[in-house]
């Protein structure tokens, strides 16, 4: 199959136009924000909120009408989504479950403390079916066993064993307190125990190797974030599954400029593909980007295309930080002009601009700040904030 060449330019237009982030918005409300994840097959949680959580900072800007609201509804109510682990802990739509069953089968078969955590199993499920759903203070096993880089009680490691298990699910969070639920009273029979699409490890492996492509948007046979939590995926296996993969139709080539490296999309995408071969002018908007966001997965690969480096400075120790504790990384039409530290004081109903850094190749700073305020302003109607405090000067 022949490669498709692109320039530079046209490879960051392909990647936004297919993560919906230029041009009109092909994400809208509710039904936006299941059609992006199904399309990305998964989004990062992590649990940190300060202007926003992970999940909800990928979607505010994507969807059009996006309320945090809305993700809570769908996850828990409708339960049209789920959250269980894909790459790390995620969200994906509750349809893919019938794909993870291997994982869950997994953890039947080993991991820490399972006799004492089989002892107690039916136990908390008696439990949690009196009292319809329950968070590890609810079960008073106090006990410590071994669980994961500490010791903890009996009660969340059992309660999550189970849950990675499919045993139980999150039937909601307060805050980052999880409550569980049985599976089976809130998940369809016909989901709950669907077989498994893949029969192999190796289709399982190749399926997901599919699905992290389509995350992104396209990526390259290397090393990357990008793959995490696709277990067994070694250097060597991943470059067959790619060969044939690109041998199968599976996936296309594309070439940029004069990276050396091919890079591999969907062969879905061709549609976008000729639309950036075609047109050259695409609607210009302004976002601030998760940290954890999808096409941010492969870091690498970002740093060859866009000319960004990025790296989430929440764990780097204060004084080697070179921005802030969290940073969004701020995107203008096919560009990451700047970056921003933004801060939700609930108390005080207050978003806090601290800090803005434009990129260091980025002139023109005021031709930029009508469109950085706008997005501010949508930004603070995300959080729900009645007051925007700017502690810095923007252009």
């Amino acid at each position: 199959m022949k490669s498709v060449n692109l320039t530079n330019k046209q490879a960051r237009q392909f990647i936004l136009l297919k993560q919906g982030l230029m041009g009109q918005h092909k994400f809208i409300k509710e039904k936006g924000v299941c059609d992006y994840i199904k399309q990305a097959g998964c989004i990062q949680f992590d649990p940190i909120d300060v202007c926003g959580k992970n999940a909800e900072l990928v979607l505010q800007s994507r969807v059009e009408g996006f309320s945090k609201d809305m993700l809570y509804k769908l996850l828990y109510k409708d339960r049209r989504l789920i959250d269980y682990l894909d790459k790390n802990m995620a969200i994906f739509n509750i349809e893919d479950w019938k794909y993870f069953s291997r994982l869950r089968a997994s953890y039947n078969e080993y991991g820490r403390s399972m006799d004492e955590i089989n002892d107690v199993s039916d136990e908390i499920k008696s439990i949690i079916k009196e009292k319809g759903f329950a968070s590890s203070k609810d079960i008073n096993l106090n006990e410590k066993v071994d669980w994961a880089w500490n010791p903890t009680t009996l009660s969340r490691a059992a309660l999550e064993t189970m849950y990675f298990r499919g045993e139980l699910i999150i039937h909601h969070k307060k805050g980052t307190i999880k409550q569980y639920a049985i599976a089976s009273e809130h998940i369809a029979d016909e989901i709950l125990n669907a077989s498994d699409p893949n029969l192999t490890e190796d289709e399982h492996q190749s399926w997901r190797v599919l699905r992290r492509i389509g995350a992104v948007g396209m990526l390259w046979n290397k090393p990357s974030d990008a793959l995490l939590g696709i277990d067994g995926l070694k250097a060597a296996n991943r470059k067959i599954i790619f060969q044939r993969l690109f041998q199968e139709g599976k996936i296309i080539e594309i070439t940029i400029g004069n990276i050396p490296d091919s890079f591999y999309c969907l062969p879905e995408d061709r549609p976008i593909i000729d639309r950036v071969l075609s047109d050259n002018e695409f609607k210009c908007r302004t976002e601030f980007i998760a940290p954890l966001d999808n096409m941010l997965w492969d870091r690498k690969l970002i740093k060859v295309i866009f000319g960004f480096d990025y790296k989430w400075e929440i764990y780097t120790p204060v004084l080697q930080r070179k921005y802030g504790h969290y940073v969004l990384p701020v995107l203008s039409g096919d560009r990451f002009i700047g970056r921003i530290e933004i801060v939700n004081d609930k108390k005080l109903n207050q978003l806090i601009v601290k800090n803005f850094w434009f990129e260091d190749d980025i002139a023109f700073h005021d031709r930029f700040a009508e469109s950085i305020y706008d997005c501010i302003k949508r930004f603070s109607k995300f959080n729900n904030c009645e007051e925007i405090k700017l502690g810095c000067k923007i252009g």
